[in-house]
C-alpha cells in the first residue's frame, strides 16, 4: 500500500458542476475559460471568474487547475499571456497545457504547469524532456498499459496524471480530424461534434445496395471506468486520478467523484472488496455512459470494447418537476412547487444548484398546506424533509429507472 493517496482531480463546466464536484469530496478541480482549451463547447467559465472560483475552491480545501490544451495559433498569443498572466494573479494552482507557447509562458511567470495527454506522452524519455523543461506534472497517453505507467513512474521524478473515468476517443490521445473533416470543427482546437459516436452505412460503388456497418459503434468507444481494479492504479503510484467529463451534467459529476472517492478511501481502510466494487459499478451505471471498458490499462482494447447503442446507457435518467421556493434550516425541510409532472412519496429526487451543487434525497413524506400528502400534480406546492441546505429557484428533477 502506498503511504500518499492520490489526488481526485474532478471536471467543472459551470458552478453546479463545480460544486457538486467539491461536496462529492474532489481533490482539485480542472476547467477552462472562454477560449483555448479542449472543450470550446462546454459552457466554460469567465476569465474574469477565476479569483472567485479560486478562492471559494481554497476556502473548501481543493486546488484548481487551468486547461489551456488545444493548438494555440500565432495571433492568439497575446490572448494566451493575459489568461496565464491571470491564472497566476488569481492562484491557479496549475496550467495544464501541451504547446510549447503555454510552456513557454508558464515558465516566464512562474505558473507551474502539466502537460496534457494530447502530447501523448508515452515512454520514459519523453517524460524526463518535459520535466527538464520544467513540468509538475504529466498526463501520460490513455495508450498507456499499467505496466508502462509503472515503469515511466519508476524511471522519472515528476507526478503522474492517469484518467480513471470517462469518454475514451477513437483517435490516438484525442488528435483526430474527423470533425474538422465533416463539420469544419476541430476537435483540436475544443469543438469536436463527436461525428464517431454516430451509426455509419456503407454502399457499393454503384449505390445499388448499402449495409449498416456492423452491430456495433465502430469508431465509438465505451467510456473508461477503472472501478474494477483501481487498486492496481493505486498501488503503480499513480499521483492523481482525472475523471473525464467538463460536458456531462452535474450529477454526473456528483456521483461519479461520490465512487471514485469512496473507492479510494475505502481501499486506504482496508476494505475495498470485490462486492464493494461491485456496489460502486452499479452505481456508475445510473448516469450518463456508453458501456464500461478498461480502456489499455489491461492491454489493446478489442471489439468488446466499442459502444453497443448511440448514445447513454445510463440505467436512470432525470425529469423535471419543479423548483425549491424556500428551505427552512431549522427544521432542515424544503418548499418545492411542481411546475411539471407530479411528485409521489417513494421518489427519488436530485435537486442541482450552482451554490448547492447536487443534493440527491428520497422524498418519504411530504405535506401540502400542513396536511400530510402521497402525491403533488402541477400547481401545488408542498414541504419535504431534505438533510442538506438547498437554495431558492434550485431545480427538482425526479430520478426515472430506465427499464
Amino acid at each position: 500500500m502506498t503511504d500518499k493517496k492520490p489526488e481526485l482531480l474532478a471536471p467543472a463546466g459551470n458552478w453546479s458542476m463545480l460544486n457538486a464536484a467539491i461536496k462529492a469530496g474532489a481533490d482539485a478541480v480542472y476547467l477552462g475559460v472562454e477560449r483555448l482549451n479542449m472543450r470550446a463547447l462546454a459552457k466554460n467559465f469567465e476569465l474574469d471568474e477565476l479569483p472567485e472560483i479560486v478562492k471559494h475552491c481554497k476556502d473548501k480545501g481543493v486546488d484548481v487547475h487551468l486547461t489551456l490544451n488545444t493548438i494555440v495559433y500565432e495571433n492568439e498569443l497575446s490572448e494566451l499571456e493575459e489568461i496565464i498572466k491571470k491564472a497566476k494573479s488569481a492562484g491557479v494552482d496549475l496550467i495544464i497545457g501541451w504547446d510549447f507557447s503555454v510552456i513557454q509562458l508558464c515558465k516566464k511567470y512562474n505558473v507551474p504547469f502539466c502537460i496534457s495527454t494530447q502530447a501523448s506522452v508515452s515512454n520514459s524519455v519523453s517524460a524526463e524532456f518535459f520535466r527538464r523543461l520544467g513540468a509538475k506534472r504529466i498526463v501520460l497517453a490513455r495508450e498507456c498499459s499499467l505496466e508502462q505507467i509503472k515503469e515511466i513512474k519508476n524511471k522519472v521524478d515528476v507526478e503522474i496524471e492517469a484518467f480513471v473515468h470517462g469518454a475514451m476517443c477513437i483517435a490516438v490521445s484525442g488528435r483526430c480530424f474527423m470533425s474538422h473533416e465533416v463539420f469544419n470543427k476541430s476537435a483540436n482546437r475544443g469543438e469536436c461534434l463527436q461525428p464517431c459516436r454516430r451509426e455509419y452505412e456503407i454502399k457499393d460503388s454503384d449505390e445499388k445496395f448499402s449495409m449498416i456497418l456492423g452491430e456495433n459503434y465502430v469508431l465509438s468507444p465505451k467510456d473508461l471506468c477503472t472501478i474494477d481494479f483501481i487498486e492496481l492504479l493505486i498501488e503503480a503510484g499513480i499521483d492523481s486520478f482525472k475523471i473525464e467529463g467538463r460536458k456531462r451534467s452535474p450529477e454526473y459529476i456528483y456521483n461519479v467523484v461520490s465512487v471514485y472517492r469512496k473507492a479510494i478511501d475505502l481501499y486506504y481502510e482496508n476494505k475495498l472488496n470485490s462486492e464493494i466494487k461491485a456496489e460502486l459499478k452499479n452505481k456508475l451505471s445510473e448516469v450518463y455512459n456508453r458501456g464500461f471498458s478498461a480502456g489499455f490499462y489491461l492491454g489493446a482494447p478489442g471489439q468488446k470494447d466499442y459502444a453497443e447503442a448511440y448514445g447513454s446507457l445510463a440505467a436512470t435518467r432525470k425529469r423535471f418537476i419543479g423548483r425549491v421556493i424556500n428551505y427552512y434550516k431549522k427544521n432542515k425541510v424544503a418548499h418545492i412547487v411542481v411546475d411539471a409532472d407530479r411528485l409521489e412519496t417513494g421518489d427519488q429526487l436530485y435537486i442541482i444548484g450552482n451554490t448547492t451543487g447536487v443534493v440527491e434525497l428520497k422524498v418519504n413524506s411530504m405535506l401540502k398546506d400542513d396536511e400530510p400528502k402521497n402525491k403533488a400534480v402541477k400547481g401545488d406546492d408542498v414541504t419535504i424533509y431534505c438533510e442538506e441546505k438547498v437554495r431558492e429557484n434550485d431545480k427538482v428533477y425526479k430520478i426515472i429507472k430506465v427499464n
